[in-house]
């Protein structure tokens, strides 16, 4: 019944999830992000915050203060103190700042991985459709995003007033107080504020994070002929890889037969690696590898060999250095140039040999076979 309605009841399958990614919809929380960078933020100031109180003092100070009492102040004197207070300011806050952004890259990236994409900042005037933006408006997500805003928003004030009402006393007192006395008062209130609205945040934040990898799971469902569709698609590409890999085959099974009788020697494994190797003092530097094979196409250079009269000679670690170690029609590496030779000149020999004993046949062919 859900198939014929096109219910999406199917788990979203790894290609799917793989497109969705590369268009950028994945499942992470900004609050989550927020909440990080806001806990981060109140270290920054716990660790580094006498400092740049301290740095802006200065700052401030030297704005409103002349060096030489008494002296004319102009513009330009103004501008260039403002500069260089401006400046001070800037090498305090860029720390902090640097600080900031690794945080909240960090809290994404560990939520969603490395990922980089154009495509959500790309035009899409189907957004722009009043139907779906009206149906998107009653959507569940946006009421439970509304609800979570809600929550937070009486939370930060429910906190902060909750937290007031226990530092009332201090607060009425701060008149009294030094300066330097009510301003560690001050700094001390804000930062439990901070730490206390920072901490709601992520807790929120991890809620939200939880909630929303159940509704981007929710959403990627397929429906069951979705998948039939994928699975079809995807077997069309195995076949198209696999006719593929047929063509290739037979081009190197063409190769070989074409390039396995002229060698001048097969060098085998004797079974796993089949090298076939050619030299023509006149048109080459140094022995070609002019055919190679592994198991079945190993088997059929010996055979090519055997049948065209090629010799076939085992050297196993000679076989498998040149199989691994040379492509076909390049030269062999130098390495190996006293060990081919020496194969060649044994080869060259035999065929010598034979030479002369099928030349003494044709002159004494009675001769020959009573001997």
């Amino acid at each position: 019944m859900a198939e014929s309605l096109g219910e999406k009841t199917e788990d979203a399958t790894a290609k799917k999830l793989e497109t969705a990614r590369e268009k950028g919809q994945v499942a992470k929380s900004q609050d989550l992000a927020g909440g990080v960078t806001l806990i981060a933020a109140v270290l920054v100031l716990v660790f580094y915050g006498g400092a740049i109180m301290e740095r802006f003092a200065v700052a401030i100070r030297s704005v409103l203060e002349h060096e030489i009492a008494g002296s004319p102040f102009y513009a330009g004197d103004a501008t260039d103190s403002f500069s260089s207070a401006m400046m001070s300011v800037v090498l305090v806050v860029a720390p902090v700042m640097v600080f900031a952004f690794l945080t909240a890259f960090l809290s994404n990236f560990l939520q969603i991985g490395w990922l980089f994409t154009l495509k959500p900042i790309q035009p899409n005037f189907g957004k722009l459709n009043p139907q779906k933006g009206i149906k998107r408006l009653v959507e569940a997500k946006n009421f439970v995003k509304t609800g979570v805003n809600v929550v937070k928003l009486v939370g930060a004030i429910g906190l902060t007033s909750l937290l007031m009402s226990f530092r009332l006393e201090n607060l009425a007192a701060l008149p009294s107080l030094p300066i330097g006395a009510a301003a560690w008062a001050v700094g001390v209130t804000i930062f439990e504020v901070a730490l206390l609205l920072a901490i709601l945040l992520f807790i929120l934040g991890f809620i939200d994070w939880l909630y929303q990898r159940w509704q981007f799971k929710k959403d990627q469902r397929m429906t069951k002929q979705e998948v039939k569709d994928e699975r079809r698609s995807m077997e069309g590409d195995v076949e198209t890889k696999r006719q593929r890999q047929r063509m290739y085959a037979e081009i190197v099974r063409n190769q070989i037969r074409g390039a396995t009788p002229e060698a001048d020697v097969i060098v085998t494994n004797p079974t796993h690696f089949s090298v076939a190797v050619k030299y023509d003092s006149d048109s080459m530097n140094a022995p070609t590898v002019v055919a190679k094979g592994a198991d079945l196409l190993a088997f059929q250079i010996r055979q090519i060999a055997e049948k065209h009269g090629v010799p076939i000679v085992e050297r196993p670690p000679l076989a498998r250095a040149l199989y691994h170690g040379t492509e076909v029609g390049s030269e062999i590496a130098p390495e190996h140039y006293a060990a081919v030779a020496e194969l060649l000149a044994y080869v060259y020999s035999i065929d010598q040999a034979q030479r002369v004993r099928d030349a003494a046949r044709a002159e004494n062919p009675v001769g020959a076979g009573a001997a």
